[in-house]
């Protein structure tokens, strides 16, 4: 299994040359605390804990698994004790509120270790990962008393949170759910039901659980409108806030799965459980929103984790494994045959991971950004620009990161051959734990359609022109600079197509709304590579700035702007497929009759 080290170069790039965090934290409340020598301080001993505690842990985990006994859920050897050192070194309150036990610094730089941790052992990023969007629903729709109640020891790691939302009928349709909330006469409600794929769901490593259930109450309207959201405890607080009676819900099984098997998916029972509503009666589905959009983001950390522990493992074979001689002649003259490294296929399936991660993380951090905006600044109009902003950029990035990062997982197994499909060398744990990015939190299907059919369309392109207005004025900044132009010419041209493709397929869905479905696939791909593409330029930008001004890190820079001129001649081209697909019409899908699928 690959040793993961974290690129703690390249995260300070983006954070710092790329994206100017310093400036950033000054203009937010809380910001002020998150000085460069803090900042720095955070990240390193982030660093330290995820390679040297969480990345051993990983293939443990994945062997190992997690186990029932006795109707509890024992997590894999050393997890237990890996997660009290993660509370210990106060990371689960890094951005919670300060009034609550948290230290209020910004979201973003959560980012970083949640990035971290998700690459040194995902199965265990898992159980602290789901907690914070349990933890910003109840901060945002919660009563005095459930938060005084559950966040101060969710927020210390104490207690962790899972969201249940799935049952066995029912997938992404929540508004078919049969989980029912019977009112109790203290003011509770009595939960009764079967939610399943539930991360998380149960545990040894926290002394309770708290869980975020979807359910309808007797009178409910049907569909999503009839939808509430309920706080279901494992163990029901007592008067000190402390862990007291065990509540109605139970382990029925650990899923078998793929992959992340040192996360405990689970099917839960409840069981009239006791449950207390959160915010109004069937507002429970537009609640939920605040937790998932923050599992969205999440889990396109898992596409950049996939691509960046694959790189990292495909990169050290291709520097040791030798195998056959270069073409252009000997590298290697001394031995029997010249490292991998040198032939070009293994360098394009090297490049294309370190484009996919770098550029990755450059997305999640500019998105991380807009998030701090959202949630703490203090101008209205920002806040609105921000939110719009996130809005388009949250179903790009869950849904392409992932896509891509199975991927650059992929391409770490074919670089070391055979040996990739072997368990022991762990290659093959990344393909597996990184297939299940693009199927949660919303498949990637439901995220074209959101990104397309109600981000894009049903504001006729408000929020396309929001983000492509800042690539056309970065384009018309730099249009002079010739050593940029490799970069800026494709880029502007492809800014222009977005928005005349983006009118076409409006057009068409008003005639047929098949349409819109058919094309949101390759809509949500070729905008991928388009945000992509507009930020390895402004990488490019910066690291062409650098080495004119003189550097002592003249090949960190130089290999930016390789890794950008490699993005745009060899991986940019596939938005033209995508964009011949998406116009090519619902006819190609819609016209088969069912029964001619098979004979």
């Amino acid at each position: 299994m690959p040793q993961y080290k974290a690129p703690l170069r390249d995260i300070q790039f983006v954070m710092n040359e790329f994206l100017d965090a310093e400036t950033h934290y000054q203009q937010i409340p809380g910001g002020e605390e998150a000085t460069p020598d803090m900042v720095d301080a955070i990240i390193q001993e982030g660093a330290k804990f995820c390679e040297q505690v969480l990345s051993p842990l990983n293939q443990t985990g994945d062997q190992e698994g997690c186990r029932l006994e006795n109707g509890e859920v024992k997590t894999p050897t050393g997890f237990k004790e890996a997660y009290k050192q993660y509370i210990e070194g106060g990371w689960p309150s890094m951005t919670s509120d300060v009034e609550l036990g948290g230290q209020g610094l910004p979201n973003s730089l959560s980012m970083v270790m949640s990035e971290m941790v998700g690459t040194a052992n995902w199965s265990f990023g898992m159980y602290p990962g789901l907690s914070h969007g349990c933890i910003s629903t109840l901060e945002a729709h919660g009563s005095d008393e459930q938060k005084q109640t559950f966040l101060p020891k969710m927020i210390s790691g104490e207690w962790t949170g899972t969201m249940c939302l799935t049952e066995s009928h029912c997938g992404s349709d929540l508004g078919i759910i049969r989980s029912k909330a019977t009112p109790n006469s203290d003011g509770s409600y009595a939960i009764t039901g079967e939610k399943i794929f539930i991360s998380a769901g149960d545990h040894d490593m926290a002394e309770n659980i708290i869980h975020l259930v979807l359910a309808k109450l007797p009178d409910a309207p049907k569909g999503t409108k009839g939808i509430s959201v309920f706080v279901v405890p494992k163990f029901i607080p007592d008067a000190n806030g402390n862990p007291g009676e065990r509540n109605n819900v139970s382990v029925g099984s650990i899923e078998e799965k793929m992959g992340i098997h040192g996360n405990a998916t689970c099917v839960l029972n409840f069981d009239g459980a006791t449950g207390y509503l959160i915010g109004e009666e069937h507002k429970g589905l537009g609640y939920m929103f605040t937790f998932m959009n923050i599992a969205r983001i999440g889990t396109a950390i898992q596409g950049l984790a996939s691509a960046e522990l694959s790189f990292q493992g495909a990169l050290e074979y291709a520097r040791e494994r030798q195998a056959m001689r270069s073409l252009s002649g000997p590298k290697n003259p001394e031995g029997n045959a010249d490292p991998i490294i040198v032939h070009p296929d293994v360098r394009r399936m090297l490049m294309t991971q370190k484009a996919l991660a770098e550029g990755g993380r450059a997305m999640i951090y500019y998105a991380a950004q807009q998030a701090d905006i959202t949630t703490r600044s203090e101008d209205a109009e920002a806040r609105k620009e921000a939110d719009e902003l996130l809005s388009f950029l949250t179903p790009i990035a869950k849904a392409f990161l992932t896509e891509t990062g199975i991927e650059a997982a992929n391409l770490g197994m074919q670089v070391y051959g055979g040996h990739g499909y072997i368990s022991e060398w762990g290659m093959e744990q990344i393909v597996r734990d990184a297939r299940i990015g693009a199927i949660y939190e919303g498949t990637t299907g439901i995220q074209a359609l959101d990104l397309l059919g109600r981000k894009v369309l049903m504001t006729q392109g408000e929020s396309l022109k929001r983000f492509t207005k800042k690539v056309h004025l970065f384009c018309k900044e730099h249009g002079d600079n010739k050593e940029l132009a490799e970069f800026i010419e494709p880029l502007a041209a492809f800014n222009k197509e977005w928005g005349d493709l983006t009118m076409k397929l409006g057009s068409a869905a008003m005639k047929d709304r098949e349409e819109v479905g058919a094309a949101s696939y390759d809509y949500l791909m070729y905008s991928g590579y388009g945000v992509l593409a507009y930020l390895w330029a402004e990488m490019a930008e910066v690291a062409q700035r650098k080495l004119q001004e003189g550097t002592s890190e003249e090949a960190f820079y130089q290999a930016k702007l390789q890794t950008a001129r490699f993005y745009f001649q060899r991986m940019l081209p596939r938005a033209r497929a995508h964009a011949d697909a998406m116009v090519s019409g619902a006819g190609n899908l819609m016209e088969m009759q069912e029964e001619h699928f098979a004979f």
